[in-house]
């Protein structure tokens, strides 16, 4: 087996990234792009033995890398973002081909905000700091102390994005870093490993590993020496972790599924609602975030559907690798079979596929929605994590907010009004990690950013992420008791 792979004239290299060196391993894996089914090579399939070898090289390696000075961690991830910019054409063709996704939007969106991530951190570390305060006569200084390896286990729908919402904030704080990509997408965390050595990361502080589920997963996630786990991906996984993390008490971070609603109120504009309606169709619906379940008030609902209908059925479903496509493929066979399969069952419990409702050819999924939904029927309540929405009527503030609530999820919500005191009062009523007035998918990165109820655990993004990845500590100094001859 070479240990390279040629994607769309792109080299990537398959071993893992251990402490500052290539490691292969036994075994591999093979990964398949949903854009054709085509064979893009095998991948080193690691263990417990590599997941050892990557834990204790972050856990030589996070001394030196902790006492590194503030600036100087802050130069380096600015040089990997420039890195990330040199080679955006590169990133955004190989993981199109990886996972399905637009590459326009690779190019012009994805890319440049992992950029960002490395940008904004490391902007954010030379600012962070608390004031000292004094309490009875005594002064409080509070610091962020590096908390040492970090295990980062992250999804296939955004994979080079998410992995460094978390990697950035995560080595900006001094820590070093094991990332787990997903098995269906791992290609350009590969790549991201290549520019940070040639930022100048010191080896060791970034090391990748590549393999399926518990294979590796629980080798990581149980290990003793790892300080911080942050994962995302779905609510059984994160039981998994959970349990596998309780042994050591090890501080999780955990963004999970939702089962986001869209509340459309009969005085908003019916034009950005459908709009922002028909966006949760991006990336083939394979979003945490996407408000999938439309909840629109019954004086406007007819109009609405006319619209959305209208809209939806123009999107152009195809290879993600042309310009002029909206929606992609599925990421893997298993995900189409599981979304057909919810639909399959829901139009057999009565509901009605307005459109959609079908497979198409290969990995692709029509954009579907469904009427004629009960709200304790699985398609409501449960995530597709595809091209599916559900549409359902409210009279009233109080219905809608209830409906909005009536799942174990609480990931986001969206409201569409046009009346500024009922945006607030609804907003404020919702079980929601982040709520979004008259827009969608809007991430400020000094924003904290997770999930309520099963949608997760803790929050991210600005000074949240300093306080998950750092141990916080408070010195109390007396005024009293010093030597005065030594000054």
């Amino acid at each position: 087996m070479s240990d390279n792979i040629t994607v769309a004239g792109v080299s990537v290299d398959t071993r893992h990234w251990i402490g500052g060196e290539r490691v292969a391993s036994a075994g591999t894996f093979t990964d398949h792009s949903p854009i054709d089914g085509t064979v893009l090579g095998e991948i080193a399939r690691g263990g417990p033995a590599e997941a050892q070898a990557a834990v204790a090289a972050a856990r030589d390696a996070f001394p030196g890398w902790a006492a590194t000075p503030r600036a100087e961690r802050a130069r380096i991830l600015h040089a990997v973002a420039d890195g990330v910019e040199k080679r955006i054409e590169e990133l955004a063709i190989v993981e199109t081909t990886d996972n399905g996704a637009l590459l326009r939007s690779h190019r012009r969106g994805v890319m440049p905000r992992v950029a960002h991530n490395f940008r904004f951190f490391a902007d954010w570390l030379l600012r962070l700091d608390h004031e000292d305060f004094e309490t009875r006569d005594h002064t409080n200084h509070v610091s962020w102390d590096p908390a040492g390896p970090c295990v980062l286990i992250t999804p296939w729908n955004a994979p080079l994005m998410l992995a460094t919402w978390k990697v950035a904030p995560a080595l900006a704080a001094g820590d070093t870093v094991v990332l787990k990509p997903a098995e269906w997408s791992p290609l350009t965390a590969s790549l991201l490993a290549d520019i940070a050595a040639e930022a100048g990361l010191p080896a060791g502080v970034l090391n990748v590993v590549q393999g399926y589920g518990s294979e590796i997963g629980d080798a990581l996630t149980s290990h003793p020496d790892v300080r911080r786990i942050s994962f995302t991906g779905s609510v059984p996984t994160a039981r998994r972790i959970a349990e596998s993390a309780a042994a050591n008490l090890t501080p999780l971070s955990l963004e999970l599924g939702g089962k986001s609603p869209l509340l459309v109120f009969a005085d908003a504009d019916l034009d950005l609602a459908v709009d922002l309606a028909v966006e949760q169709y991006d990336n083939a619906g394979q979003v945490c975030l996407a408000a999938t379940r439309l909840l629109v008030e019954e004086p406007v609902a007819e109009e609405f559907t006319r619209r959305f209908v209208e809209k939806a059925t123009a999107l152009r479903q195809g290879d993600p690798r042309d310009e002029d496509t909206d929606i992609g493929p599925t990421i893997h066979p298993r995900q189409l079979e599981k979304i057909d399969g919810f639909v399959r069952r829901a139009v057999a419990a009565g509901a009605r596929a307005v459109i959609g409702g079908r497979r198409g050819d290969g990995q692709y999924y029509a954009p579907t929605l469904l009427t004629d939904v009960a709200q304790d029927s699985e398609i409501v309540q449960e995530e597709v994590f595809g091209p599916v929405l559900t549409l359902q009527t409210f009279t009233g503030e109080d219905e809608a907010v209830r409906l909005a609530n009536d799942t174990r999820f609480g990931l986001a919500a969206t409201v569409a009004t046009g009346d500024r005191e009922r945006a607030e009062r609804v907003s404020a009523r919702l079980v929601a990690g982040t709520v979004w007035v008259n827009c969608f998918f809007v991430r400020d990165l000094q924003a904290p950013f997770g999930g309520s109820r099963q949608s997760g655990v803790g929050r991210e993004g600005g000074t949240w992420s300093f306080d998950f990845y750092c141990d916080l500590k408070n010195t109390v100094t007396a005024p009293k008791g010093w030597d005065h001859n030594h000054g």
